[in-house]
Order: structure tokens, then sequence, then C-alpha cells
């Protein structure tokens, strides 16, 4: 299975008729016949663990496709940064940009993505995560496989997005600052 969400999906589609009797395309017709509203993913998930057992890949999976088949799409990248910064939280918009625009610049090969309550910035793997954080902050993730680099402002992260480690910044961070940021976003870049 590929490291891509796509890949995994694909996997789990692939799989889905010899480990739940049914293809994806018939547990969507199941959803649409008898199960709660589509475009209500988590309460089609529940609804497909509780009542007919499906492991949580299936249910996401058949979530995701009921949504789709009911009209709705994936929120782009943006559309997801529009979300996490609207209203009170717009003011760490401008530094949240610079921080994903620094994960950007590290190459090429460098994809913005985006999800509910972060913005991963995923090479191969995923190698940097922001949000907005606790107390005014933005928060910066940051995924290292090997090496964590020395520097005082890291902190082991708990529980956020794929980080081992994390900084956050407190939204007064001039955006010049951002910069010497560089060096901890290039180390977990390499590594991923």
């Amino acid at each position: 299975m590929g490291n891509e969400p796509k890949d995994m999906v694909d996997a789990v589609t692939r799989s889905m008729k010899d480990r739940t009797g049914r293809t994806v395309e018939q547990w969507v017709a199941l959803v649409q016949a008898e199960g709660p509203d589509p475009l209500d993913q988590k309460a089609v998930r529940a609804w497909l663990g509780d009542v007919h057992g499906l492991a949580q890949n299936s249910r996401w999976t058949v979530g995701f496709a009921a949504a789709e088949a009911a009209g709705w799409s994936m929120p782009t990248a943006d559309e997801f940064t529009d979300e996490l910064y609207a209203g009170k939280r717009s003011h760490l918009r401008p530094l949240h940009e610079a921080v994903v625009g620094l994960g950007r610049a590290m190459g090429g090969d460098v994809e913005v993505q985006g999800r509910a309550t972060y913005i991963p910035v995923v090479r191969t793997t995923q190698f940097l995560a922001v949000a907005p954080g606790p107390r005014n902050t933005l928060r910066v993730g940051l995924r290292y496989r090997q090496v964590t680099p020395a520097d005082d402002r890291l902190e082991p992260a708990k529980g956020f997005a794929q980080a081992t480690h994390w900084i956050h910044l407190p939204a007064a961070t001039p955006i010049e600052q951002v910069s010497t940021l560089e060096p901890l976003v290039l180390a977990a870049y390499e590594q991923n």
C-alpha cells in the first residue's frame, strides 16, 4: 500500500468485497436506501460500524464514496485554510502563509494538502503541519525520523498530525522571524 491517501482508499476499495461481502458501490447503494443522510459522513460511518460491523478504514471509504455520490466534493487546501482561519483566527493567517511558504520552498516535490484541523505539507510523507494553536498561537508541527535538531524552541509534540515536535509561534511574531525556522523545516523535509 502506498503512502498517499488515494493509494490507501484504492487498496481498501479493491479488497472491500472480499472483506465485507459487498463492493463499495453496493455499500453506497445501501447507505442511500437505508442509511442516514449520505452528506453526514460521521453519521454514515457510525451507522456502518454500529449496524453492519464495518472496520474503520471501510467505514471511511464508504462514507466518503456515499457523500461524493450525493454531490459532495473534497475541499481544496485553500478552502480548508480559509475555514481554519475564518473569524477570530484570521489574524494568524499571514503567519500561517509564511510558514507554509517556507515549507513549499523546500523543493519542487512538495505538496500542500488540506485537512479540517490542520494543513499538512508533504514530500514523500508529511514533514510539516500548521494550524491555529492554543492561547493565540500558530502551531508548527515538524516530523523528524532520524535526528532532531538542537533548538530550544522545539518541544515533543502531543498528538498533533504526524509531528514528532512542535513550536508555538505567538500571534505577534513578526513575519520576518519565520525565516529562523528554515533549518528546522529543512531537516524535517530531508528526513521525509
